[in-house]
């Protein structure tokens, strides 16, 4: 296989913004893609596989890679193209091409700046094991597995969440008709299991299964699925579902999912959404006018209806009764999505005279692919167009259906094999698509108007002509056989509404050929038919059908020639490519037929013509600018999507039909489609190909009839199809005479020793053929067009009387004497003294004469060897009626009667006369043989007949015929005016003209009484071809060798011989001896070969030479393997004759199953004149020994070579006691002695484990022959047999130059060594087992499972200082799929045997494990021997070797469900040898990721025990455990292997700790050992032991280790030094390996993956290390404590009644996973700023494994499950802010989740806590950045953190929330309890209820108060703003008020009324200071007094003032 890494790619001048790349690699013209990344410069690390079967490498080979951006607007926008020539993988297939920054090209074809980077690495099969059959088309295949990314543990629902991960697998196995099966929906339903039944759906996906399978590899992988409800059609999407989906059948191989096992999820989104309800609508509107022709069943009231079915939907017309022409006239409108999720639309007409309308009478199919586009035929600006149709006629088709062939790829199935055989009528409709609806109801009724003008259409007469040339390659028939041709009901002789028509042939016997086949004497009288028929006028439509047939058939045969030719260096190559594409642009160039201006075509014919006119144009600019590489493939290319937008769906011809009919039994058929006999007035290129052509037709029994693998018939006719006006020259062959006879048969009886009328009874004097009929001279009246040409004439029927013994050489003639027992119980003569086996008649042997032409060599003989007595007498009792014993005794009784014996003797064929075609030929010109009587001829109706008069004949016969002449010219063929029968007279015959024609359309035609079987007897003429001069030609037939003959499942290596099949001639050849790989280098020569027809029309169209591939066993038993046809090269003059060059060519099986390929060719050539002249082309073939072999030309050049073989040993070979290896190439062949001890060592001795076959070989690769390795086990006595044998077919690999410099030979691996094994005894006493509480407690920081998820990246890993140094490598394959390590077979190759009959269903037998090595010999025996290039080892000693296998079984992904619920309960079981492990109590239940982390340890003897089985069960309660898959793994190949895979090196060396050193021997003495082994000194260290002089250089440890890590238990500096080193050498490093699980009951298709590996200890190289600990982690138990005290700024929700904001803040907690143990405080009431006290404590109890970073939860599903079911989740903790109301449902106010091993440093303020704290990626520099810890390491931690909640698409603040975190270890929790919220024990801290303001009735306690405070808030600015004012304004007022008085005091002053005032002034003043101070200070302490001063002195001046001022001051109060 080829195997790609994509690593990375880098896109320069960046793009913004980011795109979305992926790439497309192209190989073979299969492609696959990566998925897709974001970025520009995207890393994919994908690897991506081909498969190469059985096509090798070749020198020319390419990758293709485009770079393309996802992401763009436009559709996949292209950034860049290169391409990867695999020229060094051809070379060195064994090295890995590393591409590094590959430059991109653009569409210019020039450099850019973008790169890519990959590794491309080629793996021959000898590497891999395969799991699937070849190739079928030699080129490609599917791929062999399917892989799926599942992460493990989580196979339940995930709760709270809208995106649950289901992760199951279903798997169902069908047997089913494929035709059927793909009609089949599927739909998938997701539920909700919490809900009511009648609810529980949320959406669904419907479509069908054909849909499926026409996907590209059968698969939709890795799609999500639109789900919609359809009840609910306006819904629209409810959800979306990813799946893969397979339909697979026999021989498909499932799709590979390359995806990365650990990677990112794909992000290639394509959307496939339901077809129950579509998403984006649209409406199928089917118009539904009416039908004709329908097949009804006699004497039935029928009442029709014509269904139509698309996805599971059916919509039925209205029921038309009692016509069989119904019109509908009605519209069915069906709603779908765009594009439609189907592949066919099916349409039934149903007879529902039951109420089950189960009574189909005919069906119909039309597929969506040919009737809409979706654009993607064409790779430019095209947008394809919706579904259309018509009005057009759509055939329908019932009865017999054909059997299911196989199709090439992306071939639709025919109409014969998905709906029948039988033309059942038609159905005249239309079909619009509109995507807004125009109509309501799904069912309406058309307007009388519309029908009328689309279904008038004019009808034109057809007439078809047939020529029957040959029908060869028969059974043996018994019967009489004939031929009936029809188009659809015309010329069925069954439909009697039709006239009778001259559709059938005579009645012919059958003759042997000689060999094993038979054929229909036709000889120079060829059988003519001629029907006539009436359908629209079509030919717009074919003549551009047949246009792009032409186009199509000349591409594909010059690809063909093209594939062929195997060698690349073959000149004929490039000439044949410049053909194709010289003959393709000339083809598609040819403008097609235009449609738009076509008043009949349709909508959709101008929409495909459209299509198919951008096609042709794309075609033939790539051709122009095609290059002459990857030819093949490109080709092909081309082929496949001019295939695309061949099919027709509007040809409205039915096919034309060939029934073979035997016993008046429809036996065998074949079908030709009209198109491709159609004549057209346009030129022959709008013509079918095979108009007026002579075409061979291979005739095929129905389904489930016939004999399995025989042909029918081999069948050679001329057909020309046309309008009858065209036919008024019709010529189909350039010779022949063309005749019309009427027949009848005049008959008589043996009656008292006279023939005559009266022993006839109910038999006519004069009838048809069989005697049925009554069809007297009188009666007959010729045909309008025609008058008789003479009178009545006996014929002889030679036709029908051939010597059935015609091509036998000698026959066998016996007789039987018959004696009975008289009175006196004496025996004399019987009264039927001579008879034949079965008691008939025959003549006394003294009377049958030898024919003419034959001769006796012995006379008469009595047969003795049989059951019989000494006189050859057998003795039985006669039973009545007949007289005849039924058993016989040779001896005799007295109650015997009677007894006969046998006498014998045999007829040879004289030779030297006439040959076997000039005996036929003078056969047919004999006049009436001597003695007959007029033609007389002798026998029963129904059997042969004879030409003489036997012994007890009753009855004969005489034909007598008529021959007819046509009348003048009428510009018709006269073949088409014989319409009618011939008995029929003029009166009945006018009567019933109009009856007898197609019934006209609007015609509601009622049933009439059926008509009586002697009303129109369906007597018709027959019409002969007769040729007078007949031709000869020569067949040469040069057949090489066969080979890829074991390609299938059921392998036999019989006798092989081919035979060659020429009409009715057939030779075989020489028959070999068993092989895979037969050679026969044989020239099979025809000579005198008969053909009748001009030799023009031979060399057109020449007869098909057949090869077929039989093999005979031990018991000369023959069985056919399979067959190949081609035409030869035909030559008419010899003058240009070249020898045709041998080509490959297919054989083929039962079903059109490739069997392997034929190396031969064939050419035809014509006796002439001038040939006897020249030399004869048969005197230049060279004959040898008995047979002619092949020319010298066209044999392939042959040297002389070396085939040295290493034979190591045989396995698995259960049977054997002494085998022995044979090796044959060719004629070739050597062996090695047998192994004498096989059960205890099964490997060769070292004497014959190196041998040399010395052969010639061809120096082409193509004619090379397969080495063939076969086995023979020696028994007692001498007995030998061949046990099982290998061929490999592919030698290219094992080439070589002898005389290479750097050639290392391979050796073994010492594994016994005695000087360190007490230094290692040493070392495992002292550190292997070493621990202490350190060591404890650093194994509880990382462990093995670290290692693992450091390599995957698939947990979030312990964040590790050294990781890289202790990291190890994870395969995503099996070891041996890994393209460095060769398979692990570079020592020696595993060679799988098979045997003659293979054993149920594993016809592997044993393995040969060897090497073989090819290179040039010396043709002088003087010059120097190559050196061998394998040498005999020392080492072989040490085999047996009983080792120590630990097994680690890691975990299993993937697994195939087997349980109902989709899940399954694995464990593991081991089998080496007899040793078996496991236990079925160790199972995982409820999971197809099971975590197995499971060691098995078990010791064996390699190689006896070898193969180490590893299987996966399933646990079942009650039934048998199911077998989940099976992975094998050769120990024996790892133990030899030089890249040292029985132990992997580990990254780092420590003698401590948990990553301890595991191998036996230290690593300085590993790269010890691995010099020796590759031919170096030893490596010498430095005495520090830092540094080392290896493979001539000197390595420094500081090179590696420029800082000495401080790791636990780190090795010496010569160990570290050593390891590195090692590491440079390509070994294997210590891994975990991904094995792909294979079950028996579905082969090919994976069953999951298991991650292992396997370490091998030999014994005698001492003690392992420790085990690796990989149990799997377990979580431990922790309880996390939440103290919520406060929040801050929520944002507040709720308006109360004075419109202010407030919130009812209360808090929910839960850990996520765990959402059943929800939490939530009490209630903070009224919160007016978003602050709120709590002190609320949440406890949280949750088992974590610190080492995932997960939590684990174990729950069962039901209560029944047996079993808990695990889940992970990760340790997060989930804060949430509600505001809580009372009538409505509580508002969310934030959010807050925190993961516990990741979360923020929470801020100590509140003012400090932002969102920026949870940010993942801040912007900011990283000094500012907010750290982070894990809780369970600071164990507590107090602060706020922040709320979030998402407002427009963006988080934002939405409060604070102060918390206290602390996690306890469950020890922890049961020393220092505390209770849940505030209750008991309230400790650890103490937790108060919190002081809140108790604002709940605040109105009715102090509304005045809580009126002012709500006053002040909401217009405090306002109320300020008015005091101010109002102020200022009274200042102002007291001011203007008082200034006048003032003024006026200030000038007058009054003083002597002012005293009084004083005193009082002061009482006031002191009151109302008193009074201020109290009002302004209302909080301050009452013992607080005023202080006044009383003796305060005033101003007169100023109190006079305030006085008059305040004239109205109060009393001061008490």
């Amino acid at each position: 296989m080829l195997r790609l890494v994509v690593q990375s790619a880098k896109i320069d001048p960046p793009l913004a913004p980011l795109p979305r790349p992926c790439m497309s690699i192209d190989f073979r013209d299969v492609k696959k893609r990566t998925r897709v990344v974001e970025g520009n410069d995207p890393v994919w690390n994908e690897t991506l596989i081909w498969h190469l079967w059985n096509r090798p490498l070749e020198k020319d080979s390419f990758l293709q890679v485009t770079l393309q951006d996802m992401g763009s607007q436009k559709k996949e926008s292209f950034i860049g193209l290169a391409t990867v020539l695999l020229k060094p993988l051809w070379k060195q297939p064994s090295e890995v091409l590393f591409v590094k920054d590959l430059t991109l090209l653009n569409h210019s074809m020039k450099p850019t700046d973008c790169t890519v980077t990959l590794q491309v690495a080629h793996m021959s099969h000898q590497d891999i094991e395969k799991t699937g059959a070849e190739d079928l088309l030699g080129i490609t295949a599917r791929e062999a597995a399917r892989q799926k990314l599942m992460v493990p543990g989580s196979t339940a629902h995930r709760a709270l969440s809208s995106k649950p991960q289901h992760f199951q697998i279903f798997f169902q196995n069908f047997h089913e008709v494929p035709a059927k099966f793909f009609d089949e929906t599927i739909l998938i339903q997701v539920v909700n299991s919490s809900a009511m039944r009648y609810k529980a759906e949320i959406g669904r996906f419907q479509t069908d299964i054909g849909f499926i399978y026409h996907s590209p590899g059968h698969t939709l992988l890795r799609k999500w699925l639109g789900l919609c409800q359809p009840n609910n059609p306006g819904s629209g999407v409810t959800g979306y579902l990813k799946v893969t989906i397979c339909a697979l059948g026999v021989g498909d191989q499932a799709l590979i999912d390359q995806k990365l096992l650990y990677g990112a999820d794909d992000t290639d989104i394509q959307i496939f959404k339901s077809a129950v309800v579509p998403i984006n609508m649209a409406y199928l509107q089917f118009f539904i006018y009416c039908a004709e022709d329908l097949h009804l069943k006699k004497q039935q009231s029928v009442n029709l209806q014509l269904e139509v079915e698309l996805i599971g939907e059916k919509l039925r017309t209205h029921m038309q009764t009692q016509t069989d022409n119904p019109i509908w006239n009605q519209i069915l409108t069906f709603r779908i999505q765009l594009p439609c999720l189907s592949s066919y639309i099916k349409f039934r007409v149903l007879d529902c005279h039951r109420k089950d309308c189960s009574d189909e009478i005919g069906t119909a199919s039309l597929s969506l692919n040919q009737i809409s586009s979706t654009g993607e035929e064409i790779e430019g600006v095209y947008s394809g167009f919706l579904p259309c149709f018509g009005p057009s006629f759509l055939t329908l088709h019932g009865g017999k259906k054909a059997p299911f062939r196989i199709q090439e790829e992306g071939a639709r199935i025919p109409d014969s094999v998905r709906d029948g055989l039988a033309y059942r009528g038609r159905v005249y409709l239309e079909l619009i698509t509109q995507i807004k609806s125009c109509q309501d109801s799904t069912i309406k009724d058309l307007s009388h108007e519309v029908t009328r003008i689309e279904k008038h259409q004019n009808r034109q007469k057809y007439g078809l002509c047939v020529i029957f040339l040959s029908c060869t390659m028969m059974p043996n028939f018994e019967d009489l056989v004939h031929f009936e041709v029809s188009i659809g009901h015309y010329g069925n002789k069954m439909d009697l509404n039709y006239k009778p028509l001259v559709s059938s042939t005579q009645y012919s016997p059958v003759i042997h050929d000689g060999n094993i086949y038979h054929y229909v004497p036709w000889y120079n009288t060829k059988p003519v038919v001629a029907v006539t028929s009436n359908w629209e006028d079509v030919s717009f439509r074919m003549n551009c059908l047949n246009l792009l047939h032409f186009t199509r058939d000349r591409l594909k045969a010059n690809l063909d020639t093209l594939k062929s030719t195997r060698n690349p260096k073959d000149p004929a190559l490039l000439h044949q490519w410049e053909k194709l594409l010289r003959e393709l642009v000339e083809d598609c160039k040819r403008p097609l037929p235009c449609m738009t201006d076509q008043p009949k075509a349709t909508s959709l014919d101008r929409k495909r013509w459209q299509l198919r006119s951008l096609l042709l144009q794309e075609l033939a600019q790539k051709a122009k600018q095609a290059m002459p590489r990857d030819m093949v493939a490109t080709a092909e290319d081309w082929l496949y999507r001019l295939n695309a937008v061949l099919p027709e769906p509007q040809v409205g011809l039915p096919d034309v039909m060939i029934w073979l009919v035997a016993k008046e039994q429809r036996v065998a058929y074949a079908q030709v489609p009209a198109h491709s006999v159609l004549f057209s007035r346009a030129g022959a290129l709008h013509c079918g190909r095979l108009c007026g052509k002579i075409q061979t037709l291979f005739l095929q029994y129905p389904e489930g009839e016939g004999q399995k693998d025989v042909l029918p018939a081999h069948l050679r006719v001329c057909m020309w199809l046309g309008n009858v006006t065209d036919s008024k020259d019709l010529q189909l062959l350039r010779q022949g005479d063309t005749a019309v006879y009427a027949e009848t048969y005049e008959n008589q009886a043996k009656y008292k020793d006279q023939w005559g009328q009266q022993g006839l009874y109910r038999c006519p004097s004069f009838s048809d053929v069989m005697g049925n009929k009554t069809l007297p001279m009188t009666d007959f009246q010729p045909p309008l067009g025609w008058h008789w040409q003479d009178s009545w004439t006996v014929e002889p029927q030679r036709r029908l009387l051939l010597d059935i013994d015609i091509n036998k050489s000698q026959v066998l003639e016996e007789v039987y004497e018959n004696q009975g027992r008289d009175a006196r119980g004496a025996w004399g003569p019987a009264a039927i003294p001579n008879t034949d086996v079965n008691g008939q008649p025959m003549e006394a042997r003294e009377n049958v004469k030898c024919p003419q032409g034959w001769h006796f060599k012995k006379d008469w003989v009595v047969e003795l060897n049989h059951a019989v007595d000494s006189k050859g007498w057998e003795y039985g009792v006669g039973i009545p009626p007949s007289g005849l014993p039924q058993v016989w005794s040779p001896v005799e009784k007295t109650y015997h009667s009677c007894r006969r014996r046998r006498w014998a003797r045999v007829r040879f064929r004289n030779r030297g006369a006439l040959s076997r075609e000039q005996e036929t030929v003078s056969f047919l010109q004999l006049g009436p043989a001597e003695g007959e009587e007029e033609g007389w001829e002798y026998g029963a109706f129904g059997s042969k007949f004879h030409l003489h008069p036997q012994p007890r004949s009753r009855f004969r016969r005489r034909c007598w015929r008529r021959r007819l002449a046509p009348d003048k010219d009428k510009g018709v063929a006269p073949v088409f005016l014989l319409e009618g029968s011939l008995a029929m007279d003029l009166k009945y015959r006018a009567g019933k003209e109009e009856d007898s024609k197609p019934w006209p359309w609007g015609l509601d035609r009622q049933f009439r009484d059926p008509p009586r079987q002697d009303a129109r007897p369906p007597n018709m003429p027959f019409i002969y071809c007769t040729f007078n001069k007949p031709h000869y030609y020569q067949l040469f037939c040069y057949i090489y060798q066969a080979r890829n003959l074991v390609s299938n499942q059921i392998l036999t290596f019989q006798g092989p011989f081919i035979r060659v099949v020429f009409l009715n001639h057939s030779q075989c050849t020489q028959t070999l001896r068993s092989s895979a790989g037969p050679t026969w280098a044989q020239t099979l020569i025809f000579q005198h070969l008969l053909l009748y027809e001009n030799p023009q029309d031979t060399k057109e169209s020449p007869p098909l030479v057949v090869l077929e591939l039989w093999q005979r066993d031990s018991w000369g038993k023959e069985s056919l393997w399979g067959r190949s046809m081609w035409p030869p090269v035909v030559w008419l003059d010899l003058q240009n004759r070249i020898l045709p060059p041998m080509r490959w060519h297919p054989l083929v099986k039962e079903l059109g199953k490739e069997e392997g390929e034929i190396l031969a060719s064939c050419e035809l050539i014509l006796q002439t004149e001038k040939l006897g002249e020249k030399q004869l082309p048969i005197l230049s073939v060279p004959w040898k020994n008995g047979a002619y072999t092949l020319p010298k030309s066209i044999q392939p050049t042959i040297k002389r070579m070396a085939i040295e073989i290493l034979a190591w040993g045989l396995r698995n070979m259960k049977k054997a006691s002494s085998p022995q290896l044979l090796v044959e190439f060719g004629e070739e062949s050597l062996r090695t002695e047998p192994i004498r001890d096989f059960q205890t060592n099964p490997n060769f001795p070292e004497s014959e484990s190196v041998l040399v076959l010395t052969v010639l070989m061809p120096t082409e690769e193509a004619y090379s022959l397969p080495l063939v390795v076969k086995v023979v086990d020696n028994w007692a006595f001498g007995q030998q047999t061949v046990t099982g044998q290998a061929n490999i077919d592919f030698l290219q690999p094992y080439f070589c130059d002898p005389w290479a410099q750097d050639y290392v030979h391979p050796k073994l691996p010492r594994l016994s060594e005695k000087k360190h094994q007490d230094f290692l005894g040493y070392l495992s006493r002292k550190f292997w087992f070493k621990s202490s509480k350190a060591e404890d407690e650093y194994e509880h920081e990382v462990d093995w499972w670290s290692k693992l998820f450091w390599a995957t990246d698939e947990h979030k890993s312990l964040k590790y200082k050294y990781k890289d140094y202790h990291t190890l490598k994870v395969y995503d394959c099996e070891l041996e799929a890994v393209p460095a390590f060769q398979g692990l077979q570079d020592f020696c190759q595993t060679f799988k045997l098979y045997q003659e009959q293979p054993k149920l269903d594993s016809p592997v037998v044993g393995e040969f494990k060897g090497l073989f090595r090819i290179y040039p010999f010396p043709e002088d025996p003087e010059a120097p021997k190559p050196p061998l290039q394998f040498l005999a080892w020392p080492e072989r000693e040490d085999f047996p070797q009983p080792c120590l296998v630990r097994v680690y079984v890691v975990r299993a992904t993937n697994l195939q469900p087997q349980d109902y619920n989709g899940l399954c309960d694995p464990y593991v079981i081991l089998k080496l040898g007899k040793t078996e492990l496991g236990s079925r109590d160790m199972y995982q239940p409820n999971t197809l990721d099971p975590v197995f982390g499971t060691m098995f340890e078990l010791t064996c003897n390699i190689p006896l025990e070898k193969d180490l089985e590893i299987q996966l069960y399933d646990f079942d309660l009650f039934s048998p455990d199911d077998k989940i898959g099976t992975t094998v793994i050769d120990l024996e190949n790892r133990l030899l292997s030089g890249f040292g895979a029985h132990c992997g090196l580990s990254k780092s060396y420590c003698q401590s700790g948990p990553f301890r050193w595991r191998d036996q021997m230290p690593p300085s003495y590993l790269l010890e050992r691995y010099a020796k082994r590759k031919g170096l000194p030893p490596p010498l260290f430095s005495p520090d032991e830092d540094a080392v002089f290896y493979n001539g250089k000197k390595f420094k440890l500081q090179s590696f280790e420029p800082k000495t890590p401080t790791v636990h238990g780190l090795g010496p500096k010569k160990e570290r030094l050593a390891l590195y080193l090692l590491h440079t050498q390509g070994l294997v490093p210590e891994h975990v390996e991904t094995r792909t699980l294979y079950s028996d009951s579905q082969p090919g298709i994976d069953q999951g993956k298991v991650q292992m590996w396997v370490d091998i200890f030999p014994k005698k190289l001492g003690p392992p290390g420790p085990p690796v600990n990989i149990n799997p982690r377990k979580p431990k138990r922790y309880e996390l404590r939440c103290v919520i005290w406060k929040t801050a700024n929520v944002d507040l929700v709720d308006d109360n009644l004075s419109r202010e904001k407030t919130s009812d803040i209360y808090i929910k907690g839960w850990l996520y996973g765990l959402e059943k143990d929800m939490q939530k405080t009490d209630i903070h009431y009224h919160s007016l700023t978003g602050e709120a006290n709590f002190n609320w404590r949440f406890i949280f109890t949750m088992d974590y494994l610190a080492a995932e970073r997960v939590c684990v939860q174990s729950q069962k599903d039901y209560i029944w499950s047996l079993d808990a079911t695990s889940m992970k989740f990760p340790a997060r903790l989930i804060i949430q802010v509600w505001d809580n109301d009372i009538f409505s449902p509580d508002d969310f106010l934030g959010v807050l989740e925190l993961d516990l091993s990741d979360m923020p440093l929470p801020a100590q303020h509140a003012k400090q806590c932002s969102i920026r704290m949870m940010d993942a990626d801040p912007k900011w520099p990283y000094f500012l950045q907010y750290k982070h810890f894990s809780l369970f390491k600071k164990k507590t931690v107090t602060g706020w953190w922040p709320c979030q909640v998402l407002d427009g698409g963006k988080w934002r603040l939405s409060g604070k929330v102060k918390m206290s975190l602390e996690i306890l270890s469950e020890k922890e929790a049961l020393i220092k309890p505390a209770g849940r919220g505030q209750s008991e024990p309230n400790q650890y801290p103490t937790l108060h209820p919190p002081l809140r303001p108790h604002t709940s009735f605040m109105w009715l306690r102090s509304p005045v108060q809580h009126f002012c405070s709500v006053f002040w808030k909401r217009y405090r600015f306002k109320l300020i703003a008015f005091v101010v004012i109002l102020i200022i304004a009274l200042m102002l007022f007291n001011f203007i008020y008082s200034a006048p008085h003032y003024l006026a005091m200030s000038w007058i002053k009054p003083q002597l009324q002012l005293y009084p005032p004083i005193k009082i002034f002061n009482i006031i003043t002191s009151l109302n200071t008193s009074n201020a101070s109290s009002s302004i200070l209302p909080t301050q302490d009452p013992n607080l007094k005023p202080t006044i001063d009383h003796e305060w002195k005033l101003h007169p001046g100023p109190t006079n003032h305030l006085s008059n001022i305040f004239p109205e001051l109060p009393a001061p109060e008490d």
